[in-house]
């Protein structure tokens, strides 16, 4: 067995959280197209359908909120469990729904489950991963997320020729599968080592490190190293440093903050869940009228997200996180460019009543293949670099005493941005069409300069290293000719060097004096 086998297997089981996140957020997109399901809740319109689908993202938003005091006190592996039987309540309430009420309510308790998943999942997989692999581990929780949008996609597909109710209610009713699998094996996974050390369980830290780290040996010095630089780390964060939210807004950990919010913001405006959530009302745009194609469609859509995925997976960690983001912010602003002209030509040559002109010259028929194209394109750019840093890199730049809180606040933005998304696309897509995905690439070309000048690389850096960089220069990289600095009293990167390691050096002094408390009993 590999070293670092134990740790894959951690990490993969508790990315069933992503899984039902997934799911949770691709079941609805083809299920608001099926006959049976607009006609026993009355065809509702479009404001509706986006309250219906966005209901799922206030609940998560509440959730992700509440993630925090419960992942400090009862520990990341216990919110999780918390997550997953609240997952299971949600998924009954909106297989038994009877009304638009009830079903409403549903996806809002789901939403409160996937909320506790997606703020604590990366968290817990980002603590208990080695920094040479923490990325791939982290990416595991995109991939899944991934995955269950997959599945979700290819239920949908295959209940599309299921008569009555059974069309809508079988895909609703089938997440309480994972939902339960998570919960049984989530019990015998390990607590965050991080975690256990802030609570003074020391040996019980030393115990989980030496089965991720060392096939279960405890006193391997590799364990007995990381466990002192953890261990001195949290005491003098405890003495030191507050814990409450208010610190997240002070120096240094405001630039995290907006780096952490703003990377969860900036996720959601990349319009990716426009492509997830409402393709279909995309594809039967430009064309695609049946249940069934549109379906399809959606399954290969779901199909092209997994499989783009993985290239992040193998080798973030050697990309790095900066590089990996602006190769697919350029991506993404050429082909949702190309994807607003297809569509805005395809207008000009089926509405008799558009002023629109076409700009590119093609069939009807060819230029909705084509946008499809350009809508898998995107999708993928996205899936390889948006989707798993978008998780991964706000769940590594806080210290431990605030990561919990930082998740919470960086998820809850993900998710209100996710509101703002799912709520007015359905409009905006009936209102302006073609230009929406225009506005879309407009965003990226921001995000591409927000990235490029604010977000600094952090690849295999250990969570406690953290500190050496984000008590430097607010910008990626010392930028000497452009007006805004820090002010002059604040450390340049040399100097903060200098700091750091006296700051280091006079822990190492001042721990010295607990390595018997430490050190394994032999």
């Amino acid at each position: 067995m590999k070293k670092d086998a134990p740790q894959y297997v951690v990490s993969s089981i508790v990315a069933l959280g992503g899984l039902l996140f997934g799911y949770d957020i691709g079941i609805m997109s083809s299920i608001q197209e099926m006959e049976h399901f607009n006609e026993y809740y009355g065809y509702p319109n479009a404001l509706t359908i986006g309250i219906i689908v966005s209901s799922l993202t206030i609940g998560c938003f509440v959730g992700s909120l509440l993630s925090a005091p419960l992942a400090d006190r009862y520990s990341r592996k216990l919110t999780i469990l918390i997550g997953a039987m609240v997952c299971t309540t949600g998924s009954a309430i909106t297989y038994a729904s009877v009304n638009r009420a009830m079903l409403i309510a549903g996806r809002f308790v789901n939403g409160v489950s996937i909320g506790f998943l997606s703020s604590v999942v990366p968290m817990y997989q980002s603590e208990t991963s080695p920094p040479a692999n923490r990325g791939r581990m982290v990416s595991l929780q995109q991939w899944a997320i991934t995955w269950g949008i997959f599945i979700a996609f290819g239920i949908d597909y295959g209940c599309s020729y299921i008569p009555g109710e059974r069309q809508f209610r079988l895909p609703l009713g089938l997440q309480i599968v994972p939902s339960i699998v998570l919960l049984c094996a989530m019990a015998f996974m390990p607590f965050s080592p991080r975690w256990l050390v802030a609570h003074d369980h020391i040996g019980d830290a030393r115990q989980v490190l030496g089965r991720l780290r060392a096939y279960g040996h405890a006193s391997a010095p590799e364990v007995a190293e990381e466990l002192r630089l953890i261990h001195q780390t949290i005491k003098h964060e405890r003495e030191n440093k507050s814990s409450s939210y208010w610190e997240l807004f002070r120096f240094p950990n405001r630039r995290r903050t907006l780096l952490g919010c703003g990377m969860q913001f900036m996720q959601q405006f990349t319009g990716i869940n426009t492509l997830m959530l409402y393709a279909p009302t995309i594809f039967r745009d430009i064309g695609f009228s049946s249940v069934q194609s549109v379906a399809l469609f959606q399954a290969i859509n779901g199909l092209v997200n997994v499989s783009s995925t993985v290239p992040a997976i193998l080798w973030i960690d050697r990309w790095g996180r900066r590089r990996t983001l602006l190769v697919g912010t350029v991506l993404i602003i050429v082909f949702y460019m190309v994807l607003a002209l297809l569509m805005r030509s395809y207008t000009a040559l089926t509405d008799n009543q558009s002023h629109e002109s076409v700009v590119i010259n093609m069939s009807a028929r060819s230029l909705g293949i084509v946008s499809i194209v350009m809508v898998y394109l995107v999708v993928a750019s996205f899936a390889f670099s948006w989707g798993p840093c978008g998780w991964l890199i706000p769940s590594e730049i806080f210290p431990t005493h605030l990561r919990a809180k930082a998740n919470s606040l960086t998820t809850g933005t993900n998710w209100i941005s996710n509101f703002v998304v799912t709520l007015t696309t359905p409009v905006l897509l009936e209102s302006i069409g073609w230009k929406l995905f225009m506005a879309y690439s407009i965003i990226m070309a921001g995000n591409f300069v927000i990235i490029y000048l604010f977000l600094p690389e952090t690849k295999n850096l250990t969570l406690e290293e953290m500190d050496l960089v984000f008590m430097d220069t607010v910008w990626a990289f010392n930028i000497r000719w452009l007006p805004l600095r820090l002010p002059s009293w604040m450390p340049t990167s040399k100097q903060t060097r200098q700091i750091m390691v006296r700051h280091i050096g006079s822990l190492e002094a001042e721990s010295a004096q607990h390595a018997n408390s430490l050190a394994p009993n032999h």
